[in-house]
């Protein structure tokens, strides 16, 4: 019976020490796979509290990247290429055609303003001759500058001084006549100076422009000649800046032509006016009314030229 016992005890015991084992091994080895992955969690997290450090003592942060900016191309031709490059025939008519430009200007703005002046002296003609008591009254009182006091003072002297030697065989009615014609003739040639110029301009500065081109276009169809390309981008461009010449000429060309027309139908409506007084002159002289008691008082230096062109 005992040995019995003891038997079934070292059984059990054996039975019970197996089950522990198997009760343990699974434990040990959860707690080496909790071990190590602290471990790798430790040793992960080390560089990341590292790296900080490092890049705080010996590096720099990156500057973020520029924007893209797009390149701007210069033309290579065109009118101030045309004159840093081109020759002194090139210059010399793009030059001409600049100071063709300034005089056209200049004539039409002086002549236009002289024609103003002019009907407004022709108004104050109306107003103070054929109001005054005599000729040389009424005279007097206009502008010193005025065509208008020009032609009283002349048509005046002429009266006045019709009786000597060598006019005896001249009446006074033609005397007086020949005078007023003369003096309206110098005021019209006077309203007549640039408009030749205008006329010039005008009628040739196209053809100014027009050399230049030419001249231009033979230079580039050599230099091409000479490179051996004769693609359109060789061709268009050379080609195209010469065209900037006939462009040039006529735009200096139209104004003068416009202002030429433009101030001469005003010269006719101004010289329609000066005749007009010039007739009644002539009338008043020779009515037998009331003669000039003097004359008017000018200059003796200035001709009636002089006194003609004053502005």
């Amino acid at each position: 019976m005992r040995k019995h016992f003891r038997a079934a005890l070292a059984a059990s015991l054996m039975i019970a020490a197996g089950a522990g084992g198997t009760l343990v091994a699974p434990q040990s080895v959860l707690a080496q796979e909790k071990a190590a992955a602290q471990v790798e969690a430790a040793s992960g997290a080390a560089p990341i509290v590292a790296a900080p450090a490092a890049s705080n003592g010996s590096e720099r942060p990156v500057p973020p990247p520029e924007p893209a900016t797009s390149a701007t191309v210069e033309n290579p031709y065109g009118l101030g290429a045309l004159w840093a490059n081109g020759d002194f025939v090139a210059r010399f008519v793009l030059g001409l055609l600049v100071v063709m430009s300034l005089g056209s200007w200049y004539v039409m703005v002086t002549k236009f303003i002289e024609q103003a002046r002019a009907n407004g002296r022709a108004k104050s003609a109306d107003e103070q001759v054929w109001n005054a008591p005599t000729l040389a009254e009424g005279a007097a009182q206009l502008d010193d500058a005025s065509p208008f006091r020009f032609i009283a003072e002349n048509a005046i002297e002429a009266g006045e001084h019709h009786d000597t030697a060598l006019l005896d065989s001249v009446d006074r009615n033609t005397w007086i006549d020949l005078n007023i014609e003369r003096s309206i003739t110098s005021v019209s040639n006077r309203l007549q100076d640039g408009l030749a110029f205008l006329g010039t301009v005008g009628s040739t500065a196209p053809f100014v422009g027009l050399f230049g081109t030419v001249w231009g276009i033979y230079h580039a169809l050599t230099a091409i000649g000479i490179a051996g390309q004769a693609s359109i981008d060789k061709v268009a461009g050379p080609v195209g800046e010469a065209l900037i010449m006939t462009a040039i000429g006529l735009a200096v060309a139209v104004p003068a032509v416009l202002g030429y027309n433009f101030l001469v139908r005003r010269n006719k409506s101004v010289m329609e006016r000066v005749r007009d007084f010039g007739a009644q002159l002539h009338t008043v002289l020779l009515a037998g009314g009331r003669r000039a008691a003097g004359r008017i008082a000018t200059p003796a230096a200035q001709s009636p030229q002089a006194l003609a062109v004053q502005s």
